[in-house]
């Protein structure tokens, strides 16, 4: 495995593969669920390549770009370990210069429930996945897969429609949410979590469970099944519950095979997300 630090390594290593390239980025602190990630893409791809890069563009003024954990170290074992062919670490000033090119999320489904709490977090967000994709397909891999789990599902979604609407030479594979064993979906932000903070987490997954009880008990109304979920989720911040399709629109009653049931929330000072696809 190599830890490359520049855009010119980058390129050099990647020239030398011959087959298909399986990406995952992440911005490091990897966990289970990134590793969940990293199997698929060794599973269906010659070459695997993993970015670690803490994307400054995609954080908000007063978020936790300065604190977010950062363990490069324990990062590279875990990719060695599992089978990562190359490791790319880029600094802030590779990626980005002074006078930049910028890219606007969709005006609706960017700027609903995460677009809505976090204004400009998908502007950088597709920003920098867009850079990250031209950068490994840059010398034309025969295939070229990335790998986004389903946790960041409004995230996935329009990383989807960006490499629609741009045209982008890449098929991108969801991959189903890592829980721990007692249902919280794993997360690098669940390090802030005090003990008694993790017990108050476990009511993301738990209003999710409960949501999904009263869909097998045929119950479809989203106002019905938003009420019950809340009542779950009492003891927490609650920013939002949301039913929506696939395309991110609101709807009035739950279609198995096309919904996907939401929740964000902060315990003490960290927020969450966690998500259903039914």
């Amino acid at each position: 495995m190599l830890i490359v630090h520049s855009i010119e390594e980058l390129f050099t290593q990647t020239a030398q593969f011959n087959g298909s390239i399986g990406f995952v980025p992440t911005m490091g602190a990897l966990h289970e669920g990134h590793l969940s990630l990293i199997r698929q893409a060794r599973q269906a791809n010659d070459f695997v390549v993993v970015s670690i890069f803490v994307n400054p563009t995609q954080f908000l003024e007063g978020e936790d770009l300065d604190a977010y954990p950062r363990k490069e170290k324990a990062d590279a074992k875990i990719c060695e370990f599992a089978g990562v062919d190359v490791i790319f670490m880029p600094t802030k000033e590779m990626m980005y210069e002074a006078d930049e090119l910028s890219i606007t999320a969709p005006a609706i489904r960017g700027f609903i429930l995460e677009g809505a709490k976090r204004p400009s977090h998908f502007d950088g967000m597709l920003q920098v996945v867009m850079k990250l994709l031209n950068l490994i397909a840059y010398n034309k891999p025969t295939e070229f897969r990335a790998y986004f789990g389903k946790k960041d599902a409004q995230q996935l979604a329009l990383i989807m429609q960006m490499v629609k609407n741009y045209f982008i030479n890449v098929e991108i594979v969801p991959c189903d949410i890592v829980r721990d064993s007692d249902g919280l979906a794993l997360s690098s932000r669940n390090v802030y979590l005090s003990k008694e903070e993790r017990t108050k987490a476990l009511a993301l997954s738990r209003s999710l469970k409960r949501a999904t009880e009263l869909v097998m008990q045929k119950e479809f109304k989203v106002t019905m099944i938003q009420e019950a979920m809340l009542e779950v989720l009492k003891e927490v911040d609650v920013e939002y519950v949301a039913l929506v399709n696939r395309e991110f629109q609101a709807i009035d009653e739950v279609k198995i095979g096309n919904t996907i049931m939401l929740v964000a929330a902060k315990v003490g000072t960290t927020r969450l997300i966690d998500n259903l696809w039914i």
